[in-house]
């Protein structure tokens, strides 16, 4: 029986939604290795969703790693541990090179001038990544700090960091960073929003932020009768992180305490707790009150494998001058 729910009318797009539920089912033992899970007519018909939307989950799914497509027999769960998805990463590109090269030897290149051209095509899209100007923009102080420097485009990429409200309320400051940019990167949740404060001349890419996976494995393992604490900055990140926990069944109680929160102090909450999750704005915080041998998990979100291939081929496409004027959802 395969039991996978999908909300709607959260605003979080459906294939995002069936990925993060297919993958749970495999981090909870629901399925096992070797799982054969619907075809994709028959999964769009359970859902009631479009064949397209189980599509590109499954598409994504497979790059990785997380199951294998068989031509003639079906899409099968594969083993899930990160040394296994390493693996098969690692698989896959030197697949893809192997193809390329031997497209390359067939036109009657040499291998080591495929080596040199390919050394510096690379080294050309890194530079064209690390001169874009990007500005991200989050509704909580946790997501637009974290994500400014993580939107899976590599160590040399960053973005400002720009609150939503600070745009919403047109600061000097926040008009000046949209005026420099030349991409502007928002999630699904305030696509609308953004394009209306920005203007339809400038580049908005939309991304979709899903919860780490092993922050998620690490909360599927903790017995419901123990005490988590959530420390974080703002409700609002507070909410997201019950809503990704509800969505993915694991009804844990939550002691939430914010950067307002003035009814108790910090290290008393810790203290009281048996697990806490913490926000990556508060982790040093946390760290250095904890008390000694208390379990402690970052909950980080993420863009979604599919976002980051895309938020980088938008981004060069951009950087070459294809991408003028144009307005995208990843």
């Amino acid at each position: 029986m395969v039991e996978l729910d999908l909300a709607k009318k959260s605003g979080i797009p459906l294939y995002v939604q069936l990925k993060a539920s297919i993958r749970q089912q495999a981090e909870s033992g629901a399925w096992s290795p070797g799982f054969k899970l619907p075809t994709e007519r028959e999964l769009a018909t359970l859902l009631a969703v479009s064949r397209n939307t189980v599509s590109q989950a499954y598409r994504e799914l497979e790059r990785e790693g997380i199951v294998v497509a068989l031509q003639g027999k079906g899409t099968f769960l594969t083993k899930t541990d990160d040394g296994v998805l390493s693996l098969s990463r690692n698989k896959r590109l030197e697949t893809l090179v192997s193809h390329a090269l031997g497209q390359a030897l067939d036109e009657g290149f040499a291998c080591e001038e495929f080596k040199e051209v390919a050394a510096r095509v690379a080294l050309n899209r890194q530079r064209l990544l690390s001169e874009v100007r990007l500005v991200f923009v989050e509704c909580n102080r946790e997501q637009v700090d974290y994500f400014s420097t993580h939107l899976g485009l590599g160590s040399n990429v960053s973005a400002s960091p720009l609150l939503l409200d600070e745009l919403l309320a047109a600061t000097p400051a926040a008009q000046k960073l949209i005026e420099d940019a030349e991409i502007v990167v928002t999630t699904f949740f305030h696509d609308a929003e953004v394009r209306t404060a920005i203007g339809s001349d400038k580049l908005l890419l939309a991304v979709a932020l899903e919860p780490q996976l092993e922050t998620m494995v690490r909360i599927a393992r903790i017995p419901r009768q123990r005490r988590l604490a959530l420390v974080c900055i703002s409700e609002v990140f507070a909410e997201k992180v019950q809503a990704s926990l509800s969505a993915a069944g694991m009804e844990h109680r939550l002691r939430v305490h914010t950067s307002r929160d003035g009814t108790r102090p910090l290290p008393q909450v810790l203290e009281e707790c048996d697990v806490i999750l913490v926000s990556p704005g508060r982790k040093r915080e946390v760290m250095h009150l904890a008390p000694a041998g208390k379990d402690v998990i970052e909950f980080v979100y993420r863009p979604d494998t599919g976002s980051s291939n895309l938020l980088q081929n938008a981004i060069l496409a951009q950087q070459k001058g294809l991408g003028k004027d144009v307005s995208a959802k990843l």
